[in-house]
């Protein structure tokens, strides 16, 4: 795994296994902001406080780590599950300059919290945000109805193709809540088809 720096100013990670990077090069923590945290997470809190949300792809914690954030600042109660199977390790993490970008250098504690923790056990953060994660493939994972929000964030489907087929998005789709969306970086033809066949 190496460090790039993306547009923004903000780190991200090469993965030398799929050889891509685990965010936008135009800036990770801009991507996260935009995709993620406004068109999701924002956007579900226009209509409701408590908001259960599955990331698909811990990878780096930035998500977790704006949407914690997020969390304190709207006082909304957010209860995190994050899948991963290859997990960045603790001094990969500890390199990554998202509480400076985000400025809240504070914080720095608490990103780390978020590798460092232990696996399939919740952990109440704070009043405002309990993180679960999980060691379980995309393609097996199906909680019936039980999530508001999926931040669908696997590697890109040439990387990883497997991960973006009918079967898993109608796992996705039975694991949300009647009123969840789910939201993606993802805008090629090939994914927009699959979703309309799910």
């Amino acid at each position: 795994m190496s460090l790039i720096t993306t547009q923004d100013g903000s780190h991200s990670l090469l993965s030398e296994q799929y050889g891509v990077s685990y965010h936008s090069r135009f800036g990770a923590i801009t991507e996260s902001a935009h995709v993620f945290i406004a068109a999701g997470l924002r956007y579900k809190a226009l209509v409701q406080q408590r908001i259960a949300i599955l990331e698909t792809g811990l990878g780096t914690g930035l998500n977790a780590f704006m949407t914690w954030l997020e969390a304190e600042r709207r006082n909304l109660a957010v209860d995190y599950t994050a899948l991963e199977m290859f997990p960045v390790t603790a001094e990969e993490a500890e390199a990554l300059n998202y509480p400076q970008g985000l400025g809240v250098p504070e914080r720095a504690g608490d990103y780390l919290k978020l590798h460092e923790c232990v696996w399939a056990q919740r952990f109440p953060f704070s009043d405002n945000f309990t993180f679960e994660k999980l060691r379980q493939p995309i393609e097996a994972f199906c909680r019936e109805e039980t999530f508001d929000l999926i931040y669908f964030d696997a590697f890109a489907p040439q990387a990883q193709p497997e991960l973006w087929t009918e079967a898993v998005f109608a796992n996705m789709f039975r694991s949300l809540k009647p009123e969840g969306i789910l939201v993606t970086y993802c805008a090629q033809g090939h994914f927009k088809r699959t979703l309309k066949k799910t």
